[in-house]
């Protein structure tokens, strides 16, 4: 009890030099300092949730201090605290409302088994275009639109390019992804929206397309290190999803130390810069494109093209 005692009253006479480290998406911080002049590292990590459902039922309650960030569509952001009130001034949480929510947002955020599957240019054509196209036509892209027709989220955008030699069907725009807190630079994560809408996912990209995508690269990287001068080129990765969560095309951007998640994978990112290689690379004039080749990702048990498509092509032996 004594040695306990004694290890609790060393963290008070820690006297901080600087700052050693910070990592998960600045979660946890590593301090360089000292005890009784002695060096000391002190680590601090943010404890996990609790999960049991008296805690859980009034934990809403508990959050004080909520600001919003942003709002679009039915899509909101904010920074809270869980302490009480005037107990602290930072924020303990970032949090993201999705109000209302549909059957398709349950599904993504539940946890589910994942599968491997590969999609040819055949069954692309007949059954996954379709099921896009029928995505988009629900509305799920008004968030977008949104952004992109000046109505929501103007003051977050960080850069846009009217295209080249303003070329309209090169626009683009680049914006915080909802996900980020604006804050921790190792966990930056942005979006680089294109306004045309034709373009539904890098399965629509083609061979024609490579000195626009090769423009957007450097315009990207040139306005993100321009906005967070802290941050180099090389620091920077930027990568499409397949299958994406939304269904207009985006490029994301992330700080090459931001944790790795299921979503930076392989088998559902792709660089950007091997993406445009590989089209370069197709056979073909300029009409060949992602489209023409058989592509291999993951996908939850509960996504509509595993159950949909994937699992009776399994079940039924053709795939």
């Amino acid at each position: 009890m004594e040695e306990k005692s004694a290890s609790e009253a060393l963290v008070p006479l820690f006297k901080l030099e600087r700052l050693l480290n910070q990592d998960q998406g600045g979660r946890r911080i590593t301090l360089l300092g000292s005890i009784e002049d002695k060096p000391a590292l002190l680590t601090a990590e943010r404890a996990a949730f609790p999960s049991d459902p008296q805690t859980l039922e009034v934990f809403h309650k508990c959050l004080r201090d909520v600001k919003n960030l942003g709002t679009n569509d039915i899509y909101h952001w904010y920074l809270a605290s869980v302490g009480q009130n005037g107990a602290s001034s930072l924020p303990d949480l970032k949090l993201n409302l999705i109000s209302p929510c549909t059957e398709s947002h349950i599904k993504k955020y539940s946890p589910q088994g994942l599968r491997v599957v590969t999609e040819t240019p055949e069954i692309y054509k007949n059954q996954v275009r379709p099921y896009i196209a029928k995505q988009r036509e629900q509305g799920r892209l008004d968030w977008v639109f949104n952004i992109i027709e000046g109505r929501k989220e103007q003051e977050d955008i960080i850069f846009r390019d009217p295209g080249q030699d303003g070329a309209k069907d090169e626009a683009f725009l680049l914006a915080p992804d909802l996900n980020w807190d604006r804050k921790t630079l190792t966990s930056l994560h942005l979006l680089a929206l294109v306004e045309r809408r034709d373009i539904w996912s890098l399965r629509d990209l083609k061979k024609s397309h490579t000195v626009w995508l090769k423009h957007m690269r450097e315009k990207i990287l040139e306005a993100t290190v321009k906005k967070y001068p802290t941050i180099e080129k090389d620091q920077l990765k930027l990568y499409f999803h397949y299958q994406p969560t939304f269904y207009h095309l985006h490029i994301h951007i992330v700080h090459i130390l931001l944790e790795p998640t299921s979503t930076q994978a392989i088998g559902k990112a792709f660089s950007l810069e091997n993406l445009i290689s590989q089209l370069e690379s197709l056979s073909g004039g300029p009409d060949a494109g992602m489209a023409d080749i058989s592509l291999t990702y993951t996908l939850g048990e509960s996504h509509d093209l595993w159950t949909q498509v994937f699992r009776p092509l399994k079940e039924g032996g053709k795939g």
